[in-house]
């Protein structure tokens, strides 16, 4: 078969259910909806760090953070470890990237492996974005998501057409500030949003660690839900009603920025079509990670609870993916390089050589894989941020069972606090609480489970070569300096 050109679309802080094809109850998105019904959806694809940087590193490079040395917002990319455009160009593909990288500064860190690109120097901003590309730096007036867009048509509509290729359309969108463009206004508006099940959750039994994290609805901040709060709400007794005043107004803008990201994906979908190419060409939709909607009280992500754990892929490939597919092996985005690299006809384990991923194709052909991994290794470095205070942890997803151990050692953003929390852990019931609101850790009636998750998290820390911690004296990954 003739190598498929290769459309991977990624957003920031995307969470699976505001997707209608993953049954959203708050927003439609008739055309990554598409993707689902006319290719494939995941069920069960998780990050294996919840934050920007760190994700977008596994997702390139196909290892975890302590091989690719991007742990944190904070760090720097490892630019010795290879990316899969990197070997899709030497491979033959053009290549291309506009958008977010976010994964450094300096100019070791900068995007490789691209015939074209064009990124936001860090974060980037909604409107007037300045953006960096091989031409230096320079501002590109209108709205991010259209920016992106635009050229990322301009790149297929000039692609040389006897060679096949790999386009990276990395959305800023839905990330926070949460700045819509003032065409979908009127959609979603507050007070209309319906709240998640777990709004009110007490956090009762929670990690100490965890009721402290600064992720509450009410920490949102005037920026954030742009509207005047009512001087009523203000006060300790009407922390209630103000965490629901500002839910409306977060998620009003959130949704309107999704619904942005998703008339992209349409207008993508609709180029491929008019060039009479969409057969042979692998549409990727995912994001970095998933996002807390209101979810047990909380907005952002970093836990590993599965709204923050779970991320959408929708994909579509006439050619080899059948329509209707839904792949339920728990993959992980590590697994991603090796899916793009193996459909391109690459061999990976010859050209990723740190790879510690593995391909998931087959079971986008509708394959069953007898031997595949049932289980998901996560750890989030940072501790204590000064903005959100959220944990250090790791642990194991299973199916079944999720095993979440807070080590606390303090380790985080350079500035961070040293304050030290005491270890504690967090067992779910997954299959008798799939909402994740009973930690269980300290339940007799479960110490079977506890003792074989806490087997398995050694199990996998010792297969991918990360080190568990061992107290306040363990060796600490330094962080990545500019070589």
């Amino acid at each position: 078969m003739t190598r498929p050109n290769i459309v991977f679309i990624l957003s920031d802080d995307h969470a699976a259910h505001s997707i209608s094809a993953y049954g959203s109850r708050v927003n439609t998105t008739p055309h990554m909806d598409r993707l689902a019904a006319e290719g494939a959806i995941t069920d069960a694809l998780y990050c294996t760090n919840s934050i920007c940087t760190p994700s977008r590193a596994s997702i390139l490079t196909g290892t975890y953070s302590h091989v690719n040395r991007a742990c944190s917002i904070y760090s720097e990319f490892d630019y010795r470890v290879p990316t899969f455009p990197e070997v899709m160009q030497e491979a033959g593909y053009q290549t291309a990237l506009y958008g977010k990288w976010h994964l450094g500064r300096s100019e070791q860190s900068r995007p490789r492996g691209f015939d074209d690109w064009l990124i936001y120097p860090d974060q980037g901003h909604y409107w007037d974005a300045e953006m960096t590309g091989p031409d230096g730096e320079a501002v590109r007036p209108g709205y991010a998501t259209d920016v992106v867009t635009e050229h990322s048509l301009r790149f297929l509509g000039e692609r040389d057409q006897e060679r096949p290729f790999c386009l990276l359309v990395h959305h800023k969108a839905p990330h926070r500030p949460w700045d819509p463009h003032p065409r979908y206004e009127g959609m979603y508006e507050a007070d209309t949003i319906p709240e998640p099940e777990t709004m009110d959750d007490s956090h009762e039994g929670r990690a100490q660690v965890v009721r402290e994290v600064r992720m509450q609805l009410d920490d949102l901040r005037p920026r954030d839900v742009k509207d005047e709060m009512p001087a009523e709400l203000e006060g300790e007794e009407h922390r209630r009603e103000r965490a629901a005043w500002k839910y409306q107004r977060y998620m009003r803008d959130y949704l309107r920025c999704v619904q942005a990201v998703d008339d992209s994906v349409g207008q993508i979908l609709d180029r491929l079509e008019a060039d009479g190419i969409a057969e042979n060409t692998l549409v990727i939709y995912t994001s970095d990670q998933g996002f807390f909607l209101g979810d047990h009280g909380w907005f952002d992500k970093r836990l590993m609870l599965d709204e923050s754990l779970t991320m959408p892929m929708l994909l579509r490939w006439p050619a080899r993916i059948p329509a209707g597919t839904r792949v339920t092996d728990t993959l992980s985005n590590i697994d991603i390089a090796a899916t793009l690299l193996e459909a391109a006809g690459v061999d990976v384990a010859s050209e990723l050589p740190d790879q510690q991923g593995r391909s998931f194709l087959r079971q986008l052909g509708g394959e069953q894989v007898e031997d595949w991994r049932q289980a998901v290794y996560y750890r989030y470095w940072e501790h204590d941020d000064p903005e959100h205070h959220a944990p250090a942890h790791y642990g194991v997803r299973t199916p079944e069972l999720k095993y979440i151990r807070y080590y606390n050692d303090g380790l985080g953003s350079p500035g961070s606090s040293d304050r030290i929390m005491p270890i504690d852990d967090e067992l779910y019931d997954l299959v008798a609480d799939p909402r994740e609101v009973t930690n269980v850790a300290a339940d007799p009636a479960y110490a079977a489970q506890l003792a074989k998750m806490q087997e398995l998290t050694a199990a996998l820390q010792a297969e991918y070569g990360d080190a568990p911690y061992e107290g306040p004296d363990t060796p600490r990954l330094e962080w990545p300096t500019v070589r």
